[in-house]
């Protein structure tokens, strides 16, 4: 087994996942100081705040399942490969783009809840959250996943 590899590639997605979080946080900072003074207020029952909050939640609708099982169905067939390092990083390159999708709708939902301020925005962003939680880098799971193990 390439246990370099994997470690490398554990590292670069783990720093990805915790990345995510911090701009979770950072959105949620931005929402609020762009928000302090009334500045950046939207109705949640006006025209737009509508037609954001919809958006938003046919975004989330469609991006979290495709991308979850879109992944899956990749991993799938990554395990036929014969090579361990295109596997692996196959495997990190698109586990990134899962992690960033993912993180992407945490934040918008975040920065949405403060700027329109409805409860349904922050759902969304719990929702993705719970869909990143179920993403989170471990060398087990790629090990898992890819079925490495089987190789030794």
């Amino acid at each position: 087994m390439d246990h370099k590899n994997i470690e490398k590639a554990n590292k670069i997605l783990s720093l990805v996942y915790y990345v995510v979080y911090f701009a979770a946080v950072l959105s949620a900072v931005l929402g609020y100081y762009s928000t302090f003074k009334g500045n950046l207020v939207i109705d949640s029952q006006s025209q737009l705040g509508i037609t954001l909050s919809s958006i938003f939640i046919i975004y989330i609708i469609g991006s979290i399942p495709l991308t979850l099982a879109g992944f899956h169905f990749l991993t799938k067939k990554w395990i036929k490969l014969e090579s361990q390092p295109e596997k692996i990083d196959k495997y990190r390159k698109y586990a990134v783009w899962r992690l960033v999708i993912i993180g992407i709708s945490i934040a918008i939902g975040v920065f949405l809840f403060y700027i329109i301020r409805s409860q349904s925005m922050i759902f969304c962003a719990g929702i993705a959250a719970i869909a990143l939680f179920f993403c989170k880098p471990t060398k087990e799971k790629m090990i898992s996943e890819l079925q490495l193990f089987e190789e030794e």
